[in-house]
C-alpha cells in the first residue's frame, strides 16, 4: 500500500518523453519529500544479449563529486603496510588474523582491499566473500600493492557498476543535497566509463537500451540516451 507521501508524487512519469538530466533534476529533487537526504539513482538496461557473446560489465567509476556516502574499508596486508592503510583511513586492518576473523563470519566492513601476496590466502574464502560481492579484484582496484591509494580511492567516491543476468545496472550518482553541477559531473563520469566498456566489447548497436533517473523514495523519469553509447 502506498503512503500518503508517495500518493502526492506525480503519476505515470515513465510515460513522459525522455529528457536530459539537466532538465529533470529539478523535478527529481522536488519529489524528494522524505525527511532524509535521498540518493539520486540511475537505473540502466544494457543490450547484453549479443549474437556472438553476452556482454558483462563490471568496472569502477571514480565519481569526481564523491557519492555522499561513508564507506567502511578493511585491508588485508603485510605488517609493513598496516600503518599506510590506517593512515589512509581504513577502519579495519590486519593480516592472517583478519583472514581468520573473516573465515569465522566477521564481515564488519563494506569494501575489502588486499595486497597481491595476501590474496593467495584470502582466495580460499571465496564462498564467504563472493556472495556478498566483497572478494577483492584487480580490475576493481581492490587488489593492490599501493594500499594507501586503494583506500583513498574507495573513500573518495569510487563506485562499482555491474549488470545482472537481465542486463540491469543500478547505482547512485549522489545525494539530493548535491548541486546540479556535481550530479551532472558524476553522471558524465559514468557515461564515459560505459563508453569505454562499449569500445572494449563487440557490441551490435547501442549498448544502453533504457536509462531512468529517480530518487530513493521518488518516482522514475526516462533519460534521453546519449548518442553512440
Amino acid at each position: 500500500m502506498s503512503s500518503k507521501r508517495y500518493k502526492k508524487l506525480p503519476e505515470n512519469t515513465k510515460a513522459l518523453p525522455a529528457n536530459t538530466i539537466d532538465k529533470l533534476l529539478s523535478d527529481i529533487k522536488k519529489n524528494c519529500t522524505s525527511k532524509f537526504d535521498e540518493s539520486i539513482d540511475l537505473n540502466m538496461q544494457i543490450n547484453n544479449k549479443q549474437k556472438k557473446n553476452e556482454i558483462t560489465i563490471r568496472t569502477i567509476v571514480n565519481m569526481p563529486s564523491g557519492t555522499g556516502k561513508k564507506v567502511k574499508v578493511a585491508v588485508i596486508c603485510e605488517d609493513t603496510k598496516i600503518n599506510s592503510a590506517k593512515k589512509a583511513g581504513a577502519e579495519v586492518v590486519g593480516g592472517d588474523d583478519l583472514i581468520e576473523k573473516i573465515k569465522g563470519g566477521d564481515l564488519n566492513f563494506e569494501k575489502l582491499i588486499c595486497t597481491p601476496s595476501m590474496m593467495v590466502k584470502l582466495s580460499k574464502l571465496g564462498k564467504v566473500l563472493g556472495p556478498k560481492g566483497l572478494m577483492p579484484n584487480p580490475k576493481l582496484g581492490t587488489v593492490s600493492q599501493d594500499v594507501e591509494k586503494a583506500v583513498k580511492d574507495a573513500k573518495s567516491g569510487q563506485i562499482e557498476i555491474k549488470n545482472d543476468k537481465d542486463g540491469n545496472i543500478g547505482f547512485s550518482i549522489g545525494k539530493k543535497s548535491f548541486s546540479d553541477d556535481k550530479l551532472i559531473n558524476n553522471f558524465n563520469a559514468v557515461l564515459d566509463t560505459i563508453e569505454k566498456e562499449k569500445s572494449n566489447n563487440t557490441v551490435k548497436g547501442d549498448l544502453i537500451k533504457n536509462l531512468f533517473i529517480t530518487s530513493t523514495m521518488g518516482v522514475s523519469y526516462k533519460l534521453k540516451l546519449p548518442k553512440n553509447i
